[in-house]
């Protein structure tokens, strides 16, 4: 249990605690609207489905407080980089930001389920009770209002039977109408946040997620119509309803049960969500004030494999190993932002990101930098680049460690170039600064061309220990995953060359995929007693995979060796 706590980057305390608080708040407001006299009456024309409606409602409040908080980037930024605020096991868990943004989600998502099933069978009963016949406590309740002098407790106060009933409370009630509205939003962000959809269509994922506005504009509102009502506390001094349930038809006729007086609960949202909308309000504009400072595209540099790279000035900015920013081209998008994590070292007077292309907005970004022509493009013809950021991730930590395993699939190889950069600029300063003695480098990508435009920085560096006298400082493994026969045979050919035939590197290109059941028993024993640093940018299967690796391969003994799994996240 202990490995795993320490392994998965959102801890089981953090997710237990997190539980906890929506058990405590779902059965704690389910008391209140189950048990109370206050709301006595409110049960006799409800049934249990009053209280089946307020508990997930009040885990609604909760959740969507927690909703925003893992998407203020500059706040999380700025808390992760706070070391007195913050220890590394803190940030770990700051990392895991859009895994906590998930999880919170799809409580919403259960919670407004369950809130919305409750309040149909509220309607219905609402209705029904407003056109039934006499002589029923239910008809009893509902008539109350009519007349003067009276508070009403069923907020339907037109005679229409069900369905029309319902239906006219849906879509002219404040609350019927927020609530279909607020319910469409949420479905549509959920069912638009696949990875299917993000992926594929990251447009529509885009657009569709700014309906948390109208999500929250709703949410704040909903409640306005105090449409759950409750006995007042001065009526219950004079109206005790344990007492005045089976006289109904007596009420205001003997003085020991007056007619009971009703008020309807003040909305409550506002208060739990205030806060953190506030908070994500300032954020955005910290974002937009930033995304308005000058940046200028000093280089861009076509690789192979649909690979461009853009090289930036801005004023102002400062960078550390490993962060990522967003990315808008008014030329391609007015309204979408892209994130791409910097190649680029602290110790350069420029921050860059490499872009493959994949869909339609790199492709016309690349267009747009002239990367689909042969001829130089003038800097004057360069688009219009705005940036936000820098944001903070994991790969910040790499130097926290003595050891570390970098792990890069494809394009997820762009956090380790910035990483790898800032090693070499450190070796060539003073490297004895250096806490960090050890890198394990992996590269899995499918094609030959890919790896072109990073062998020159593997070169840099492989040259660079060697002439320091510390070529064990990096060891780096690149698997070529996706190759045919005759390849193969080309590169048997070859193989006994000084060189290898495809990076130029003195390390041989590795065929098909790692062992990484023996790589991590390798490195457990050769360096035994130590926090080894697993950071990873690449697909899901690869993390569960290596996450596993790191929870079997390290000690129980505290004393032993551990793996530390990180994985980027944007």
């Amino acid at each position: 249990m202990g490995n795993w706590v320490v392994n998965e980057g959102l801890s089981i305390f953090v997710i237990l605690v997190w539980l906890g608080l929506n058990a405590f708040l779902f059965w704690w407001y389910y008391r209140v609207y189950d048990v109370p006299d206050k709301y006595y009456y409110s049960r006799q024309l409800l049934g249990s489905a009053l209280a089946w409606a307020r508990a997930p409602a009040a885990c609604l409040n909760f959740n969507c407080l927690l909703i925003l908080l893992p998407v203020c980037r500059n706040l999380l930024s700025f808390l992760r980089g706070s070391s007195a605020c913050c220890s590394t096991r803190i940030r770990r868990q700051l990392d895991r930001n859009l895994t906590f943004h998930k999880m919170v989600a799809w409580m919403i998502a259960l919670h407004t389920a369950i809130h919305t099933i409750a309040h149909l069978f509220n309607v219905e009963r609402c209705v029904d009770a407003r056109v039934e016949a006499k002589g029923t406590i239910q008809a009893a309740l509902s008539d109350l209002g009519d007349k003067s002098g009276e508070t009403y407790l069923n907020f339907v106060r037109k005679k229409i039977s069900n369905p029309e009933g319902g239906l006219y409370v849906a879509f002219t009630y404040l609350a019927g109408l927020s609530g279909v509205i607020i319910t469409l939003a949420l479905i549509l962000i959920i069912t638009s946040s696949t990875k299917t959809i993000r992926r594929s269509y990251f447009e529509v994922f885009w657009y569709t997620h700014h309906l948390f506005v109208i999500f929250f504009i709703g949410l704040v509102i909903h409640g306005a119509g105090r449409i759950v009502r409750g006995q007042t506390d001065e009526s219950l001094k004079q109206h005790n309803p344990n007492k005045c349930d089976k006289n109904f038809t007596q009420w205001g006729k003997i003085s020991s049960c007056p007619i009971p007086q009703f008020a309807g609960n003040p909305p409550m949202t506002w208060k739990w969500v205030v806060v953190p909308m506030i908070l994500y309000f300032f954020e955005r504009l910290v974002r937009f004030w930033r995304s308005q400072q000058k940046v200028v595209i000093t280089k861009v540099v076509n690789h192979p494999f649909k690979t461009f790279e853009l090289q930036m000035m801005k004023k102002g900015f400062k960078m550390e190993v490993g962060q990522y920013i967003f990315v808008q081209c008014p030329t391609v998008s007015h309204l979408e932002w892209h994130p791409f994590t910097l190649t680029s070292a602290p110790e350069e007077d420029y921050f860059s990101i490499h872009i493959r292309i994949v869909g339609d907005w790199t492709e016309g970004l690349s267009n747009a930098c002239g990367c689909d022509k042969q001829e130089f493009q003038e800097a004057w013809k360069l688009p219009k680049i705005l940036v936000d950021g820098p944001f903070g991730t994991a790969s910040e930590d790499v130097f926290s460690y003595e050891t570390v395993m970098l792990v890069g699939a494809g394009i997820g190889v762009t956090p380790f170039a910035s990483i790898l950069k800032s090693v070499w600029y450190k070796y060539c300063s003073d490297a004895t600064s250096l806490r960090l003695k050890k890198i394990y480098f992996y590269w899995l990508c499918r094609d030959t061309h890919a790896f072109e435009w990073f062998a020159d920085l593997l070169q840099s560096l492989e040259n660079q220990m060697q002439e320091r006298d510390n070529a064990q400082f990096l060891s780096y493994n690149i698997y070529l995953t996706g190759w045919d026969e005759s390849q193969a045979t080309h590169f048997t050919v070859h193989h006994d060359e000084e060189k290898d035939v495809i990076t130029g590197l003195k390390q041989k290109t590795l065929y098909g995929r790692p062992n990484w059941e023996n790589e991590f028993k390798t490195i457990a024993s050769q360096h035994p007693s130590s926090r080894v640093g697993v950071f990873l940018c690449g697909p899901e299967a690869l993390a569960e995979t290596l996450n596993k690796q790191c929870i079997n391969n390290s000690d129980a003994d505290p004393r032993g060796v551990h793996f530390i799994f990180n994985k980027e996240n944007f």
